[in-house]
């Protein structure tokens, strides 16, 4: 990520596009703006009460001007308080508002990214965005801009106060100003560059983690703790360094601004005892002078440490937003699809993925028919789950196309291609809800009790259910782990079953089964398969036996077509596998 300071103009138009997210609130924001006015006229108000106090109380000795003075003081900081709980909830209630809305955007656009962008993005990463980034926009979205207005006005009141009070000498301390500028800039640069640093190294911590916890059971199984350990306190110590590096530059610049306000207050107290200073100055004007000098120094310190979250956000920002304006998935389709008969025709398609580019698919050609069953086969890595992904649309061919009932593809609105297909995967999808929930998943309309049962029942997974203490109400658990890898596969099915869509793939959809449930199961997916277009893929070629037709992939290319008994007999690289795989079993 490119590394700018707060006045380049890409930072400035960053926080602009954040502060856009603040700008819905802005009748919130009002209550809040004139909270802060308020707030800051107090600091100056304070000030200039020492005057009256001071000369009409002490050097008079009138007892009458302290009690009213300290009745005004009461009042201020009445008001005071008032104003400041006002401010702060207000700019709360704001900030919480923003990471709701940040969030929310960050959340559909993960939706709607294609899938060759999670190919390449780590999860713990875009977790990262979704939870620490957001957090550090709105800090310097709300409580930034409370303290830059805030203080930037109680600084401004308290320096016109002193002015009015004496010209010349509010002009001799403002020869600190510069410093403090100097010092603000250099300190805001530091910030911006070790505020990247600092969310780098929180997606990597989260991304570490994320896997570890997602593959617990293989760290145990290969006693990869110490290694894992190891891995994650790297990413671990890196933040600390990176937030030790904030921390001190935080730490040096707010005791050398203080040491700066304080030279300047010596220097106010000596100047006031020089013959041009002193002159028309009373006793009040000097008690209220200096305690408007003191009550600047807690501002500037502040709007010096502003920066720092102003830098953090921008940071953020700018990686929330790189995300955020990423194309969604392509869905320019207007066709409708009125009833699909399920027919699927490949025209020379080719594919490679964007990391690689290396061809997976070359110059595929076939035909399903409606109702046909086509079994796709070969070596790991020949193409087959690629080929089933260009089905739905997780990824578009590179050449040629795919049509749908004549249609191709990509006419088709997204959404409503998708409706026509059911996927069940050798790597089973389950959300940590109920058994019930998970089977209706398949059903974007929902579905009714009997229709969850009756799928559940023709995947052979209603007994089981019903013999939990929850039955369908059961919590499945993250990613379903409560579940056997068999329960697993088969709600997947029952899934699919649910969807009732005209066209079916199964990539792998036995392979987490027992003999006995694998045959029970493809009972039910054959009066499943039954008047639909069905694309299975399989390792085990004793699976797909009974398909109409079978294509053999080698590297990407269609090298054999027919039936079983065909390709047997034709002893080409089918029959190689079927004898490898029996041979295996025996």
């Amino acid at each position: 990520m490119k590394k700018r300071h707060l006045l380049d103009p890409a930072a400035l138009a960053i926080y602009a596009r954040l502060l856009r997210y603040v700008k819905r609130y802005w009748l919130v924001f009002l209550l809040a703006f004139a909270a802060m006015i308020i707030y800051s006229l107090t600091q100056t108000a304070f000030a200039a009460l020492m005057k009256p106090l001071m000369n009409g109380g002490f050097v008079n000795r009138n007892p009458m001007v302290i009690r009213l003075i300290a009745g005004e003081i009461l009042l201020l900081f009445f008001v005071r308080g008032l104003a400041g709980f006002t401010l702060n909830y207000s700019m709360s209630w704001i900030g919480r508002r923003v990471i709701l809305a940040l969030r929310s955007d960050l959340f559909r656009k993960l939706l709607n990214l294609p899938a060759s962008f999670f190919d390449s993005n780590a999860t713990g990463t875009l977790l990262s965005k979704l939870t620490y980034n957001t957090e550090q926009v709105a800090e310097s979205t709300t409580n930034s801009v409370k303290v830059a207005v805030r203080d930037t006005v109680t600084v401004v009141a308290l320096l016109g106060w002193m002015i009015y009070l004496n010209w010349l000498l509010t002009v001799l301390i403002l020869v600190i100003v510069p410093l403090i500028a100097g010092l603000t800039t250099y300190v805001s640069r530091r910030f911006r560059k070790v505020s990247t640093r600092i969310q780098d190294s929180m997606g990597e911590i989260s991304r570490t983690t994320e896997e570890v916890i997602a593959g617990h059971r293989m760290v145990k199984l290969y006693s990869a703790e110490t290694a894992e350990t190891a891995r994650f306190e790297l990413a671990n110590q890196q933040n600390l360094r990176q937030n030790l590096k904030l921390a001190f530059t935080s730490a040096v610049a707010n005791p050398v601004i203080q040491v700066i306000a304080g030279a300047g207050l010596a220097l106010v107290l000596y100047v006031l005892t020089l013959k041009p200073f002193k002159a028309g100055n009373n006793v009040g004007d000097f008690a209220s002078f200096l305690t408007a000098v003191t009550l600047l120094l807690p501002p500037l310190r502040r709007l010096t440490d502003v920066m720092a979250a102003v830098q953090r956000g921008i940071a953020a920002g700018e990686s929330i937003f790189e995300l955020l304006d990423l194309d969604s998935e392509q869905d320019r389709g207007t066709h409708t699809l009125a009833q699909v008969r399920g027919e699927l025709c490949f025209r020379q398609v080719d594919f490679a993925y964007p990391s690689s580019r290396a061809p997976v698919l070359k110059n595929i050609s076939f035909d399903l028919h409606p109702g046909e069953r086509i079994a796709l086969v070969g070596r790991s890595g020949s193409g087959k789950s690629t080929l089933a992904s260009l089905v739905p649309r997780f990824y578009d061919p590179d050449g040629g196309r795919i049509l749908i009932d004549g249609i191709d593809l990509r006419d088709v609105p997204l959404a409503e291609l998708r409706r026509q297909i059911a996927m069940v995967t050798q790597n089973v999808i389950l959300f940590n809800d109920t058994i019930a929930h998970n089977i209706a998943y398949g059903a974007p309309e929902g579905a009714s009790e009997e229709a969850i049962r009756e799928a559940a029942r023709t995947a052979r997974l209603l007994d089981e259910i019903e013999q939990l203490p929850e039955g369908f109400g059961t919590v499945v658990g993250e990613r379903g782990l409560l579940l056997s890898g068999g329960q697993r596969q088969r709600l997947s099915i029952a899934r699919a079953l649910i969807n009732n869509a005209p066209i079916l793939v199964l990539d792998e959809a036995t392979s987490a089964l027992d003999s006995e449930a694998e045959q029970a199961v493809e009972e039910a997916l054959d009066r499943l398969m039954s008047g639909r277009t069905t694309l299975v893929i399989a390792h085990r070629l004793t699976t797909v036996e009974r398909a109409n037709r079978i294509l053999v992939l080698n590297q990407g290319r269609i090298v054999e077509t027919g039936t079983h008994q065909e390709l047997l007999e034709s002893g080409g690289l089918y029959a190689s596998l079927y004898r490898l795989e029996i041979r295996g079993r025996t």
